[in-house]
Protein backbone atom coordinates (compact mmCIF):
# COMPACT_ATOMS: atom_id res chain seq x y z
CA UNK A 1 0.00 0.00 0.00
CA UNK A 2 0.84 3.57 -0.21
CA UNK A 3 -0.48 5.87 2.73
CA UNK A 4 0.22 9.60 2.65
CA UNK A 5 -0.57 12.79 5.16
CA UNK A 6 -2.01 15.81 3.19
CA UNK A 7 -4.26 18.83 3.73
CA UNK A 8 -3.49 19.56 7.56
CA UNK A 9 -2.79 16.03 8.93
CA UNK A 10 -5.19 13.99 7.66
CA UNK A 11 -4.29 10.26 6.11
CA UNK A 12 -4.88 9.01 2.72
CA UNK A 13 -4.48 5.56 1.07
CA UNK A 14 -2.85 6.11 -2.61
CA UNK A 15 -5.15 4.23 -5.06
CA UNK A 16 -4.38 3.77 -9.45
CA UNK A 17 -7.30 6.49 -9.41
CA UNK A 18 -6.22 8.90 -7.22
CA UNK A 19 -6.81 8.93 -3.13
CA UNK A 20 -8.93 7.32 -0.26
CA UNK A 21 -9.09 9.60 2.96
CA UNK A 22 -9.56 7.14 5.53
CA UNK A 23 -9.01 9.65 8.28
CA UNK A 24 -11.78 9.31 10.12
CA UNK A 25 -11.72 5.63 10.31
CA UNK A 26 -8.17 5.81 11.92
CA UNK A 27 -8.86 8.50 14.58
CA UNK A 28 -9.57 5.45 17.45
CA UNK A 29 -6.31 3.52 16.75
CA UNK A 30 -4.40 5.53 19.86
CA UNK A 31 -1.00 5.66 17.14
CA UNK A 32 0.11 7.70 14.42
CA UNK A 33 -2.80 6.82 11.32
CA UNK A 34 -0.16 6.18 8.81
CA UNK A 35 1.70 3.46 10.63
CA UNK A 36 -1.79 2.05 12.03
CA UNK A 37 -3.03 1.96 8.56
CA UNK A 38 0.47 0.19 7.12
CA UNK A 39 -0.67 -2.47 10.25
CA UNK A 40 -3.73 -3.64 8.25
CA UNK A 41 -3.56 -5.07 4.55
CA UNK A 42 -5.22 -3.23 1.51
CA UNK A 43 -8.91 -4.65 1.41
CA UNK A 44 -9.18 -3.82 5.10
CA UNK A 45 -7.99 -0.71 4.72
CA UNK A 46 -10.77 -0.08 1.28
CA UNK A 47 -13.21 -1.52 3.13
CA UNK A 48 -13.29 1.62 5.39
CA UNK A 49 -14.71 3.79 2.99
CA UNK A 50 -14.08 7.85 3.31
CA UNK A 51 -14.43 10.34 0.36
CA UNK A 52 -12.27 9.94 -3.28
CA UNK A 53 -10.10 12.95 -3.90
CA UNK A 54 -8.03 13.49 -6.99
CA UNK A 55 -4.77 12.78 -5.84
CA UNK A 56 -3.31 16.28 -7.35
CA UNK A 57 -5.26 18.15 -5.12
CA UNK A 58 -3.55 16.91 -1.84
CA UNK A 59 -0.71 18.71 -0.26
CA UNK A 60 1.56 16.41 0.79
CA UNK A 61 3.14 15.98 3.93
CA UNK A 62 5.53 14.38 6.07
CA UNK A 63 4.37 10.66 5.76
CA UNK A 64 5.12 10.50 9.76
CA UNK A 65 4.18 13.67 11.37
CA UNK A 66 6.85 13.99 13.89
CA UNK A 67 9.64 11.02 14.43
CA UNK A 68 10.96 10.01 17.80
CA UNK A 69 14.51 10.32 16.45
CA UNK A 70 15.66 10.66 12.56
CA UNK A 71 19.21 8.29 12.32
CA UNK A 72 21.28 9.00 8.86
CA UNK A 73 23.86 7.45 7.55
CA UNK A 74 27.01 9.86 6.97
CA UNK A 75 29.01 7.50 4.27
CA UNK A 76 27.25 4.81 2.81
CA UNK A 77 27.75 5.18 -0.86
CA UNK A 78 31.85 5.03 -2.01
CA UNK A 79 31.10 7.00 -5.07
CA UNK A 80 29.40 10.17 -2.78
CA UNK A 81 32.86 9.27 -0.39
CA UNK A 82 35.21 10.10 -3.31
CA UNK A 83 33.23 13.33 -4.46
CA UNK A 84 33.17 15.20 -1.53
CA UNK A 85 37.56 14.45 -1.43
CA UNK A 86 37.32 16.00 -4.69
CA UNK A 87 35.15 19.02 -4.74
CA UNK A 88 36.85 19.65 -1.10
CA UNK A 89 33.19 20.30 0.87
CA UNK A 90 34.48 17.78 3.14
CA UNK A 91 36.23 20.61 5.86
CA UNK A 92 37.98 18.32 7.87
CA UNK A 93 35.18 15.23 7.86
CA UNK A 94 37.55 13.26 6.30
CA UNK A 95 35.20 9.84 7.29
CA UNK A 96 35.58 6.60 4.44
CA UNK A 97 33.93 4.11 6.66
CA UNK A 98 31.07 4.24 7.96
CA UNK A 99 31.35 1.62 10.48
CA UNK A 100 33.77 3.52 12.14
CA UNK A 101 32.24 6.90 11.39
CA UNK A 102 29.24 5.95 13.10
CA UNK A 103 25.46 7.37 12.53
CA UNK A 104 24.18 10.99 13.47
CA UNK A 105 21.00 12.12 14.83
CA UNK A 106 19.39 15.44 13.01
CA UNK A 107 15.91 17.14 14.37
CA UNK A 108 13.14 15.71 14.34
CA UNK A 109 11.80 19.69 13.57
CA UNK A 110 13.74 19.70 10.40
CA UNK A 111 11.00 17.47 9.37
CA UNK A 112 8.69 18.87 5.87
CA UNK A 113 6.72 17.16 3.54
CA UNK A 114 6.91 18.00 -0.48
CA UNK A 115 4.21 20.32 -0.50
CA UNK A 116 5.94 22.79 2.31
CA UNK A 117 9.45 22.97 0.04
CA UNK A 118 13.11 24.29 1.26
CA UNK A 119 13.49 26.94 3.36
CA UNK A 120 16.79 28.25 2.44
CA UNK A 121 18.94 29.80 5.32
CA UNK A 122 22.68 30.89 5.01
CA UNK A 123 22.54 32.14 1.11
CA UNK A 124 25.94 33.16 1.43
CA UNK A 125 27.07 29.28 2.14
CA UNK A 126 26.98 26.37 0.15
CA UNK A 127 23.67 23.97 0.98
CA UNK A 128 23.46 20.73 -1.05
CA UNK A 129 20.32 18.52 -1.94
CA UNK A 130 21.26 14.49 -1.14
CA UNK A 131 18.18 12.40 -1.97
CA UNK A 132 18.04 9.08 0.11
CA UNK A 133 16.38 5.58 0.85
CA UNK A 134 14.62 6.09 4.27
CA UNK A 135 12.96 3.78 6.18
CA UNK A 136 9.94 4.08 9.02
CA UNK A 137 10.32 2.19 11.52
CA UNK A 138 7.23 -0.28 12.29
CA UNK A 139 7.98 -1.88 15.70
CA UNK A 140 9.93 -1.46 18.66
CA UNK A 141 13.60 -2.71 17.67
CA UNK A 142 16.45 -2.84 19.81
CA UNK A 143 19.62 -4.76 19.35
CA UNK A 144 18.49 -6.94 16.27
CA UNK A 145 19.98 -9.33 14.45
CA UNK A 146 20.65 -7.97 10.47
CA UNK A 147 18.20 -10.99 9.07
CA UNK A 148 15.55 -10.31 11.30
CA UNK A 149 16.22 -6.47 10.71
CA UNK A 150 13.18 -5.96 7.88
CA UNK A 151 10.43 -7.46 9.66
CA UNK A 152 10.42 -4.21 11.53
CA UNK A 153 10.30 -1.99 8.94
CA UNK A 154 6.54 -0.79 8.42
CA UNK A 155 7.66 1.19 4.70
CA UNK A 156 10.03 3.23 3.16
CA UNK A 157 9.88 6.83 1.63
CA UNK A 158 11.83 9.12 -0.37
CA UNK A 159 14.19 11.61 1.73
CA UNK A 160 16.43 14.79 0.98
CA UNK A 161 18.68 15.40 3.63
CA UNK A 162 19.58 19.07 3.24
CA UNK A 163 23.11 19.79 4.03
CA UNK A 164 24.99 23.15 4.79
CA UNK A 165 28.59 22.66 3.90
CA UNK A 166 31.27 23.66 6.66
CA UNK A 167 33.26 22.67 9.44
CA UNK A 168 30.72 22.38 11.76
CA UNK A 169 28.96 19.12 13.00
CA UNK A 170 27.09 17.15 10.57
CA UNK A 171 23.88 16.98 12.82
CA UNK A 172 24.27 20.99 13.42
CA UNK A 173 24.27 21.48 9.60
CA UNK A 174 21.79 18.85 9.04
CA UNK A 175 18.84 20.00 10.93
CA UNK A 176 17.94 23.35 10.17
CA UNK A 177 14.01 23.63 10.03
CA UNK A 178 12.54 22.17 6.85
CA UNK A 179 16.04 20.27 6.08
CA UNK A 180 14.40 16.79 6.15
CA UNK A 181 11.62 16.51 3.32
CA UNK A 182 10.23 12.98 3.28
CA UNK A 183 7.47 11.59 1.39
CA UNK A 184 5.56 11.73 -1.48
CA UNK A 185 4.13 8.84 0.72
CA UNK A 186 5.09 5.36 3.07
CA UNK A 187 5.15 2.55 1.07
CA UNK A 188 4.34 -0.54 2.93
CA UNK A 189 7.52 -3.13 2.69
CA UNK A 190 5.29 -6.04 1.59
CA UNK A 191 5.40 -4.06 -1.85
CA UNK A 192 9.27 -3.43 -1.40
CA UNK A 193 11.12 -6.75 -0.79
CA UNK A 194 13.99 -6.18 -1.09
CA UNK A 195 14.88 -2.42 -0.66
CA UNK A 196 18.80 -3.24 -1.98
CA UNK A 197 17.55 -3.45 -5.73
CA UNK A 198 16.15 0.07 -5.74
CA UNK A 199 16.99 2.70 -8.11
CA UNK A 200 17.02 6.49 -6.66
CA UNK A 201 17.44 9.75 -8.63
CA UNK A 202 17.30 13.26 -8.27
CA UNK A 203 16.64 15.98 -10.81
CA UNK A 204 17.48 19.62 -10.31
CA UNK A 205 15.41 22.33 -12.31
CA UNK A 206 14.83 19.44 -15.35
CA UNK A 207 18.63 18.22 -14.80
CA UNK A 208 19.62 14.41 -13.57
CA UNK A 209 21.76 14.67 -10.68
CA UNK A 210 21.75 12.21 -8.88
CA UNK A 211 21.42 8.41 -10.30
CA UNK A 212 22.30 5.68 -8.05
CA UNK A 213 21.22 1.22 -6.95
CA UNK A 214 20.41 0.86 -3.18
CA UNK A 215 22.81 -2.20 -4.23
CA UNK A 216 25.81 0.34 -4.28
CA UNK A 217 25.28 0.97 -0.74
CA UNK A 218 28.03 -0.20 1.61
CA UNK A 219 25.92 -1.33 4.56
CA UNK A 220 22.41 -2.33 3.00
CA UNK A 221 19.39 -1.47 5.03
CA UNK A 222 19.13 -4.60 6.63
CA UNK A 223 22.53 -4.32 7.94
CA UNK A 224 21.71 -0.55 8.70
CA UNK A 225 19.22 -1.23 10.51
CA UNK A 226 20.26 -3.71 13.09
CA UNK A 227 23.37 -1.48 13.51
CA UNK A 228 21.47 1.57 14.29
CA UNK A 229 19.59 -0.90 16.82
CA UNK A 230 22.38 -1.78 18.48
CA UNK A 231 22.97 1.51 20.12
CA UNK A 232 19.04 2.88 19.72
CA UNK A 233 16.22 1.15 20.85
CA UNK A 234 14.45 1.98 17.57
CA UNK A 235 10.57 3.01 18.16
CA UNK A 236 7.77 2.93 15.40
CA UNK A 237 7.80 6.09 13.50
CA UNK A 238 11.74 6.35 13.50
CA UNK A 239 13.20 7.38 10.15
CA UNK A 240 16.64 5.71 9.51
CA UNK A 241 18.00 7.74 6.70
CA UNK A 242 20.46 5.27 4.59
CA UNK A 243 22.74 8.19 2.92
CA UNK A 244 23.10 9.73 -0.52
CA UNK A 245 24.63 8.15 -3.82
CA UNK A 246 27.30 10.83 -5.65
CA UNK A 247 26.12 13.89 -7.67
CA UNK A 248 24.98 15.99 -4.38
CA UNK A 249 25.15 19.84 -5.41
CA UNK A 250 24.06 23.24 -4.34
CA UNK A 251 20.69 24.47 -4.38
CA UNK A 252 19.31 28.14 -4.33
CA UNK A 253 16.14 29.58 -4.15
CA UNK A 254 14.03 29.13 -7.56
CA UNK A 255 15.29 25.80 -7.93
CA UNK A 256 12.73 23.33 -8.26
CA UNK A 257 14.17 19.66 -7.07
CA UNK A 258 11.82 16.17 -8.39
CA UNK A 259 13.24 12.87 -6.13
CA UNK A 260 12.05 9.32 -7.24
CA UNK A 261 12.37 5.90 -6.70
CA UNK A 262 11.34 2.88 -7.66
CA UNK A 263 7.98 2.35 -6.29
CA UNK A 264 8.32 5.09 -4.25
CA UNK A 265 6.63 7.02 -6.36
CA UNK A 266 7.87 11.08 -7.15
CA UNK A 267 8.09 14.20 -4.72
CA UNK A 268 8.21 18.03 -6.49
CA UNK A 269 10.25 19.99 -3.70
CA UNK A 270 10.52 24.03 -4.31
CA UNK A 271 13.35 26.04 -2.34
CA UNK A 272 13.08 29.06 -1.46
CA UNK A 273 15.01 32.18 0.96
CA UNK A 274 13.66 31.35 4.65
CA UNK A 275 12.25 34.52 5.94
CA UNK A 276 14.49 36.94 7.82
CA UNK A 277 17.52 35.34 5.36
Amino acid sequence: MKICRFNGGRTALVTADGALDITDRLASQGMEPVLAAARLDQQEVLAMGGARLPLASLRLESPVSRPGKIIAAPVNYRAHIAEMFANGQSHGHNLTDIRQAGLFLKATSSVVGAAHGVRQRFLDRRTDHEVELCVVIGREADRVAPQDALSYVAGYCLGLDITVRGPEDRSFRKSIDTYCVLGPWLVTSDEIPDPGKLEIRLRLNGELRQDASTSDMVMGVAELLSFASSYYTLQPGDVLMTGTPSGVGPIRPGDVMVAEGSGLGSMRVEVSAAEGG
